[in-house]
């Protein structure tokens, strides 16, 4: 499955979500926004208390929340995440509901929150509208207004003390709630608000307006507004497979929803995922989610440069006279990655478009694949393109570079400690272009495996060094780079197995770390597969 791999992906495009994104993509960090564009707040015409954007339509700030996050290179995916796992290497992979995959080092979950609401005729059709939740989003707007306060949990006086601070006109309707109590009656006397017994059967609309409410035996009572207590549940969805879970939410000692518990940063207990906005606090308002969202962006910014720092102080460790040994092969290459933002040109070797660029396009196997030079180029010539590396720094840098280039749905980047695994399938084109390391290397295990990985009728190209740059200094005495012979002989050919193409050294322009230029000479086996042995 193709997978476009980002530093982070953001679930959910409102204020957490794009705050968030925004934070992220202004540090440069490669973001991917995946909404499904329902937000909670789509029938409201307003968002309120939110300084500087006053009664700006929901849809409108999300556009230019967009816009503002396309801006500093962030991405937009439209759809919701299926099915969500964690890779052996730490990152995550989401599925979407278009059958599409990404992949992340690190997920920020702003999916927010559904409300229930009671099971009443015509409630859900003017909810948003003229009936209300929020006295703090709604209460300007029908202030001075008959309210009408329908009661279903204990919580329902709070609710009506609270909303006669915008009217003098509440009526607190008992339909479902527990019998007031005397105190309770008492002070909802004091502040004015009337209590009407009994269970309301449905809401009167007049004009595509409310006009009041009709009680079980008939009464009717005219209203212009009707506030409600929902039942709040966290958007989980396919995420709780990361085992991200949910908690019961109290007030009063009611339970009135659940949401994801996370630190003041955001950090849920799934290593790697945090969270900001109405999924962790159901009653927060837009302002306080577009602030949760900042400091989560905020926050995972530090855990990946945390983790890039650990990297780069293993690659310092990992310099002469210390023992490289002692360090992973992912560990080593990641930590040679991160020590610039980028480390080869991006363009393909040249000794590939040399010997491949008249071939026809098939299912090509580029080993060692770097940060995507050769499977970009490759892709962009046709071919359908397995790309594996040891570096999961680099597959991220690749991924980006073949979404730029626009061929990322031809390309499948595999994360392989190719002494380890291997790619499975058989392959038009293997390569195997400078597949050097400092560490102790298999070369041979993997040269065999390539070979076994050509179909009959296809290519392996082998590309590698054979000596040391022209202008190096005290390279080292004992490090032997093979010859096209011996490569070819540690293929361990049976008779009539290969067709040799091209078997040659050349020498090439080389510039060194520090800018020092020279001359490397290099060499190429080129075979192609006449039958197999299998």
């Amino acid at each position: 499955m193709n997978a476009t791999t980002y530093d982070v992906v953001v679930i959910g495009g409102g204020a957490a979500g794009l705050s968030g994104a925004l934070a992220l993509s202004r540090a440069r960090r490669s973001v991917l926004v995946i909404d499904a564009g329902r937000p909670r707040n789509a029938p409201a015409e307003g968002v309120h208390v939110y300084l500087g954007r006053e009664g700006t339509p929901p849809r409108d700030l999300v556009a230019a929340g967009r816009e503002e996050v396309a801006g500093y290179g962030g991405r937009f995916a439209t759809g919701t995440v299926t099915a969500a796992e964690r890779l052996a290497d730490g990152r995550f992979r989401l599925t979407l509901d278009d059958g599409g995959a990404v992949e992340a080092a690190r997920l920020l979950v702003a999916t927010g929150s559904t409300d229930e609401l009671p099971p009443l005729p015509g409630l859900a059709e003017r909810w948003g509208k003229d009936v209300l939740h929020c006295p703090y989003c709604h209460g300007w707007e029908v202030r001075d207004q008959a309210i009408g306060v329908l009661g279903t949990s204990p919580l329902a006086v709070h609710q009506a003390l609270l909303w006669r601070q915008w009217s003098a006109d509440v009526m607190l309707f008992t339909h479902t709630m527990p019998e007031p109590t005397g105190e309770q009656r008492e002070r909802l006397d004091a502040r004015g608000v009337t209590v009407v017994e009994g269970e309301v059967a449905e809401l009167m609309i007049e004009d595509g307006r409310l006009g009041g409410v009709r009680m079980a035996g008939g009464r009717e009572y005219r209203r212009q507004a009707l506030t409600v207590a929902t039942r709040v549940t966290a958007n989980v969805g396919a995420l709780a497979r990361l085992g991200l879970e949910t908690a019961e939410m109290e007030m009063g000692g009611h339970v009135v929803g659940t949401y994801v518990p996370v630190d003041p940063t955001g950090k849920t207990s799934v290593p790697g995922v945090w969270a900001a906005g109405n999924i962790t606090s159901p009653t927060e308002q837009v302002i306080g989610s577009a602030a949760a969202g900042v400091k989560a962006g905020a926050a995972i910014n530090a855990d990946l440069i945390e983790e890039e720092t650990r990297a780069l102080v293993a690659a310092r460790r990992a310099a002469p006279g210390v023992a490289e040994a002692a360090l992973t092969p992912e560990e080593l290459w990641d930590a040679r990655y991160s020590e610039k933002e980028r480390l080869w040109s991006g363009e393909p070797n040249a000794v590939l478009v040399r010997e491949v660029r008249d071939l026809p396009p098939g299912r090509a196997l580029d080993l060692g694949s770097g940060e995507g030079g050769d499977a970009v180029w490759l892709a962009g010539r046709g071919w359908r393109v397995t790309a594996a590396d040891v570096s999961g720094v680099a597959l991220r840098r690749a991924a980006e570079l073949a979404e730029r280039a626009g061929v990322a749905g031809r390309i499948d980047w595999q994360q392989h400690d190719l002494g380890q695994s291997f790619p499975e399938g058989t392959y038009d084109l293997v390569t195997a272009c400078y597949l050097h390391s400092p560490q102790d290397l298999p070369r041979e295990k993997i040269l065999r495996a390539a070979a076994a990985a050509v179909a009959p009728g296809g290519v392996l190209l082998v590309a590698g060094h054979a000596g040391w740059p022209s202008c190096a200094e005290n390279p080292l005495p004992d490090v032997h780079f093979p010859t096209t012979r011996e490569v070819y002989e540690s293929l361990e050919p049976a008779e009539g197995e290969w067709e040799i193409l091209t078997e040659e050294e050349f020498d090439r322009p080389h510039t060194g770390h520090g800018g020092e230029q020279g001359t490397r000479r290099d060499n190429v086996l080129k075979l192609r597969r006449l039958r197999s042995t299998l």
